[in-house]
């Protein structure tokens, strides 16, 4: 039985973070706005990768058996939305529960944040993803970006209020 355990990150753990990082730019260079040129090189040094651990509000590495396989980052860039930055879960931890658990960590941290959504951006062709948002409840707000952009996003968005807040909202 597999076993999986979410864990977040301080900037001390900097270099855990860089390690699996690496290898999602490398693995999937396609899911993200950076690429593996932009971290490494000049661009692979300590003080950037603790920066970006310490400006990004919430870091979460996934272990599967004890081995990092899955990230995720989320930020509260405007009062009331969360916004899941980025995720990852390494090609072989696919199908173990591993984006699970990082959206549940999100969500956890979305609540106690007072989020009221909890929002992404996500590539239209990454269909594995957008089922695994659907099934967590997200729903598709529209085109993120430009249906012309070399990878155009679709925008998801799950609402984390009560029920009835929802039903006093909708009022409005």
């Amino acid at each position: 039985m597999t076993t999986v355990r979410t864990r977040v990150l301080t900037e001390d753990q900097w270099a855990e973070w860089r390690a699996l990082r690496l290898a999602a730019l490398a693995a999937d260079p396609e899911a993200f706005g950076s690429t593996l040129a932009e971290w490494s090189g000049p661009g692979d040094a300590e003080s950037r990768w603790r920066g970006r651990l310490v400006a990004v509000a919430l870091n979460v590495l996934a272990d599967l058996d004890g081995e990092a396989v899955g990230m995720l980052s989320a930020s509260l860039p405007v009062e009331g939305t969360a916004e899941l930055l980025s995720m990852w879960v390494a090609p072989a931890a696919r199908g173990h529960g591993v984006g699970d658990a990082l959206i549940g960590a999100a969500l956890r941290w979305a609540r106690t944040q007072g989020a009221r959504r909890l929002a992404l951006d996500v590539r239209q062709g990454n269909l594995p993803a957008i089922l695994l948002y659907r099934r967590h409840g997200f729903y598709d707000v529209g085109t993120a970006s430009s249906p012309a952009a070399p990878h155009p996003e679709r925008r998801m968005v799950l609402d984390l209020r009560p029920f009835e807040d929802v039903a006093a909202f909708d009022r409005r």
